[in-house]
């Protein structure tokens, strides 16, 4: 499968009449509003981002201008850039939650540190709020073709319906992991392999480069034996190229979870040697500059470390 082909999607439930709140428009959270409307579902969504909002309108949506407008919603779906932007979505919807006569489920998609996750449950848990700890793994580009996998952990029957029906809308898989808190486990350790994984495409392919080969040709051979990995599939491409704007995943985004996955690591005493060198390579791209560029930068990184900018 190249990275420009869809995958095939796990079963999708209907979403006619589910009204879904959805906070956070921007690069994972739109594509996501876009698989709801086109399942059906009511989406309100919601962003500080004007034109964000704007498109979401476009394409069918509804727009909220307040968080606490989505008290309402059979389910609402969080997908943020921050801890601090969390804590302040729930701030502001708990409130209006606690006057339902049933529960709001939230299912909380961002990628933050476990530490973050649990101070956002006891938050939600002092309201009407049943906070679902569910990360997804895949790139922008990948939520675009519904090609994301959902780690989601903390689900309770009382919820569980809408929450599932939800989930088969924007993620070709989704993966009960049991108690919440190890979504984000998941996560974490998903994303460490990522990291090492785009490193280690972007040194084979400098080395195939330099060794007088065709990089789309080792792409495709290489792919399809024992060496492929999916980073190598999704951000291959864009090394061979030096295509590295617009970001399907900034470094930006790469630095802040690589400070959660270094923190759990330490937390559970568990060594990271590959992971802190893939670091070494993305703390030098940031300080190039390259903080929003896309992950795939590390093979320009290493390319100028030996050769000079080029």
């Amino acid at each position: 499968m190249t990275s420009t082909e869809a995958p095939a999607p796990q079963a999708r439930a209907p979403l006619d009449g589910l009204v879904v709140g959805l906070v956070g428009l921007g690069a994972m959270g739109s594509p996501m509003a876009r698989h709801l409307l086109a399942a059906g579902a009511d989406v309100l969504g919601h962003d500080l981002d004007a034109g964000a909002v704007r498109r979401h309108v476009e394409r069918g949506g509804r727009a909220s201008g307040a968080v606490s407008e989505l008290a309402g919603c059979d389910v609402v779906v969080t997908s943020l850039p921050s801890a601090a932007a969390l804590m302040a979505t729930l701030a502001e919807l708990g409130p209006v939650a606690q006057q339902r006569s049933s529960v709001l489920p939230v299912i909380e998609t961002s990628t933050l540190s476990l530490e973050e996750k649990t101070s956002a449950q006891r938050t939600a848990a002092t309201s009407r709020i049943h906070l679902v700890d569910c990360p997804v793994s895949g790139t922008s580009a990948q939520a675009e073709l519904g090609d994301l996998v959902a780690f989601c952990s903390g689900l309770e029957d009382a919820v569980r319906g809408p929450v599932e029906s939800v989930l088969a809308a924007v993620a070709r898989a989704t993966h009960d992991v049991g108690t919440f808190g190890n979504g984000t486990r998941m996560k974490l350790v998903a994303n460490l392999l990522v990291a090492v994984h785009n490193v280690a495409a972007a040194e084979a392919l400098l080395l195939a480069e330099r060794s007088g080969l065709d990089l789309e040709q080792v792409i495709d051979a290489v792919g399809d034996g024992a060496g492929s990995s999916r980073m190598l599939q999704v951000r291959g491409p864009l090394m061979a190229r030096r295509t590295y704007e617009p970001a399907t995943a900034r470094v930006a985004i790469f630095e802040k979870d690589l400070r959660a996955i270094h923190g759990q690591a330490a937390q559970v005493d568990s060594p990271t040697p590959l992971l802190d060198v893939a670091a070494s390579l993305y703390d030098t791209a940031a300080r190039q500059g390259r903080r929003d560029q896309d992950a795939a930068c590390v093979f320009a990184v290493l390319d100028e470390s030996t050769s000079g900018p080029g």
